[in-house]
């Protein structure tokens, strides 16, 4: 590994104003679970690493049905899990995030760090287009909101610019009736790859079991994470019963672009993306009509 400059700012805009500083030549770090790796491979070569997990303001997680949640880009995935608001109101996102890794990787690796890696694989990313989960972005020009389904560009590449920090990820508070599921297929029992990850977050109006507002979310079937928008649509108005699932798992396998690799065919891929959307459909469901918040 070469030799690097360390950083250790605490607060967002020292660190904006050192990743402007250096440029291509510096690197956010915080937990390090995919930086460190890369640096060791070579694949990355920073000059200056800037370690961001010790801003208060990128480390915490606030939650209220006013303001809804506001999850810091720092914040350990071990810490999401073990937080009593995020198991209650975004159960699907703490799976997500309770799959990356081990529990040690989990000490450190955090959901905001697993987006800005660009993986189309990561497990938070589609948990978080379900949600209609928003970046705040942070910068030299100021800051941005940009939606999670447009943040990742290509594998390895985000919107993000030069001199620019995600800080935090944004999410509604849920509505009364809603909930949202995140499962995945790896070859192995755990810590692995996800051959295939499917999000889904519903609305329900319980009064006849009709979907209000759906959102389903695809990883690893294609070069960035993919919304399923028009399985999503598929499903606003209609009954949630057995016929619709079905469709919208057909919906959402004909968006999927997988390539055969060593862990799966295409083919296969694209059967698991129906197999999960309708498993995920069923568990927000069912999670969202015991959800009695507002």
């Amino acid at each position: 590994m070469h030799a690097i400059n360390y950083e250790s700012p605490k607060t967002v805009a020292d660190a904006v104003k050192l990743l402007a500083a250096h440029g291509e030549k510096a690197r956010p770090l915080v937990g390090g679970t995919d930086l460190i790796i890369q640096l060791r491979a070579g694949t990355r070569r920073p000059e200056y690493v800037v370690d961001v997990k010790h801003i208060p303001e990128m480390s915490r997680i606030s939650f209220s049905m006013q303001h809804g949640l506001h999850l810091g880009a720092a914040v350990p995935c071990i810490e999401i899990y073990e937080n009593a608001d995020m198991r209650r109101y975004y159960p699907g996102l703490t799976e997500a995030a309770h799959l990356i890794g081990s529990l040690q990787i989990q000490s450190r690796a955090s959901v905001g760090g697993n987006l800005c890696n660009g993986s189309p694989a990561g497990d938070a990313t589609p948990a978080l287009i379900a949600l209609g989960a928003k970046a705040r972005v942070v910068g030299p020009k100021g800051e941005r909101t940009v939606p999670v389904e447009t943040f990742i560009t290509a594998p390895g590449r985000t919107v993000l610019q030069p001199g620019e920090l995600l800080v935090e990820l944004l999410i509604d508070a849920p509505a009364k009736h809603s909930s949202d599921a995140y499962l995945r297929f790896i070859p192995r029992n755990e810590m692995d790859i996800a051959v295939v990850g499917v999000g889904a977050a519903l609305t329900l109006d319980l009064a006849d079991d009709r979907v209000v507002d759906a959102r389903i979310a695809l990883g690893a079937v294609g070069p960035t994470p993919i919304f399923a928008a028009e399985a999503s649509k598929s499903l606003v108005g209609k009954k949630l019963d057995a016929a619709a699932i079905e469709n919208a798992g057909r919906l959402a396998t004909s968006v999927a672009t997988p390539i055969d690799d060593m862990r799966g065919t295409a083919e296969f891929r694209r059967h698991i993306v129906g197999v999960l959307t309708r498993r995920v459909l069923t568990i927000a469901a069912d999670r969202a009509r015991q959800n009695e918040q507002r």
